[in-house]
């Protein structure tokens, strides 16, 4: 009888402990440049989008507070100009665990930059290397800071 017991307690146990973790990789990253192709010598706008199921927040590049770690978006790409991130503004929320607000992203957030492929570029396509660093949480808990990377195509005309 007892062994049963301890049988259906590690079973609950490891239940309760995939929806945690399912949470908490539950964030995704996408994105696109322009819509699928670039020209030339012009700049076109790409787009990174971090998406946070409901429950959890991440810091936003400027969080306000010196202990929450922001997030970040940093893009590369070989033969071709990457501009800067433009970061959207968050929204300052306050939590148990913090005496300030803290400023934060919810649900999807949108990170934008332009990809300037020069005008002799020679190849057909185009590959950008995004990075994205954030750190997720609840209201009541903050987990360790994550990094996800994507590669963003586009033809070049």
């Amino acid at each position: 009888m007892l062994r049963r017991f301890y049988k259906i307690g590690f079973l609950a146990t490891m239940i309760a402990f995939s929806g945690y973790f399912a949470g908490v990789n539950a964030q995704s990253v996408s994105g696109s440049i322009g819509k699928g192709s670039v020209t030339r010598g012009t700049a076109t706008r790409a787009t990174v989008v971090l998406s946070l199921p409901g429950g959890l927040h991440a810091n936003s590049n400027r969080p306000g507070s010196e202990y929450a770690i922001p997030t970040t978006v940093r893009a590369s790409a070989n033969g071709a100009k990457v501009g800067a991130v433009s970061y959207p503004r968050g929204h300052n929320r306050k939590f148990q665990f913090s005496e300030n607000t803290i400023n934060v992203y919810e649900g999807r957030t949108a990170f934008g930059f332009n990809v300037t492929v020069p005008a002799n570029y020679r190849g057909s396509s185009i590959r950008v290397n995004v990075t994205v660093r954030y750190q997720a949480c609840t209201n009541e808990v903050c987990y360790p800071p994550k990094s996800k990377e994507i590669t963003l195509t586009a033809r070049v005309e």
